[in-house]
């Protein structure tokens, strides 16, 4: 019995050990096994949050896409618009760049007409448009073409448009004459000529001598016009340095071509004048 007890003891030891020897590896394959699925699952954690973090990056970027695709087709048709306001607005200058031609080119042939035609007053205007000439040395008058022209300095300040108050009585005078007798029909040209020297002062008001000579031009017509002269009876033009006298070579020359003319035309001189026949 002793010996059977023992030998049963020895058996049952010897299971329990190797049960502990077989158990033993399971545990650690299952440990490690648990510990591998929990990095498995926190990984899966991590590129889920990854992913809809994408996922709303991607959405931005969309919504980004979008706006700005917007704003293309925005901008393109601010663009057309803009291109075409251009091409209207160069239509726009180049039909006011040939309109300014044919008004230069009907002034140039007047001009030239009017310095060769025959002086159209009568001998009596013509008499006392001499008289005038004597009676203001700065004023020359020409007995056969019937033009009249005005030193700039009798007129004007220097770089200035605004009349001086002694030129006004010689002004008065020349319009009582031409609203006497035969020479109320007639009409009148005024042309406005500077040196050649650039504007120095009074920019706001004459940025070039294109401006001095067409303002001084203009201020003889409404002096005129306030001394009696019918609106419709005149016109008025300027030729800047364009058309001096004499060569501008020194300050006698340039005082020469700093002046103002005044071009007597007959009736049919449509371009000082109105014809209601000819409406454009």
């Amino acid at each position: 019995m002793t010996w059977l007890r023992s030998s049963l003891l020895l058996s049952c030891c010897v299971l329990a050990l190797s049960q502990t020897a077989c158990n033993t590896p399971a545990r650690r394959q299952l440990k490690m096994s648990q510990h591998r699925a929990m990095r498995l699952y926190a990984e899966q954690q991590m590129l889920e949050q990854e992913n809809l973090q994408l996922a709303g990056q991607m959405h931005g970027y969309q919504q980004s896409m979008h706006a700005m695709a917007q704003e293309k087709d925005a901008l393109g048709q601010q663009l057309a618009q803009a291109e075409s306001r251009l091409a209207i607005s160069r239509q726009r200058l180049d039909n006011l760049l040939a309109e300014r031609g044919e008004l230069q080119g009907r002034y140039k042939d007047l001009l030239i007409k009017a310095r060769t035609q025959q002086n159209p007053m009568s001998n009596e205007a013509t008499r006392k448009f001499q008289e005038l000439a004597r009676k203001y040395p700065d004023f020359e008058f020409d007995p056969y073409t019937g033009v009249s022209k005005f030193h700039a300095d009798i007129l004007f300040s220097s770089g200035s448009a605004e009349l001086r108050d002694s030129a006004k009585p010689l002004l008065r005078d020349l319009a009582a004459i031409m609203n006497d007798g035969d020479a109320r029909g007639l009409n009148l040209l005024v042309v406005g000529h500077t040196d050649d020297q650039p504007i120095a002062s009074a920019r706001g008001t004459h940025p070039t001598n294109w401006h001095l000579s067409t303002n001084r031009a203009n201020s003889v017509v409404l002096a005129l016009k306030h001394s009696g002269i019918s609106e419709h009876r005149m016109g008025s033009a300027g030729y800047s340095l364009n058309q001096p006298l004499v060569p501008n070579t020194n300050d006698h020359s340039r005082q020469r071509n700093r002046r103002v003319e005044i071009f007597v035309l007959a009736p049919d001189a449509v371009v000082a004048g109105w014809d209601p026949h000819h409406v454009r």
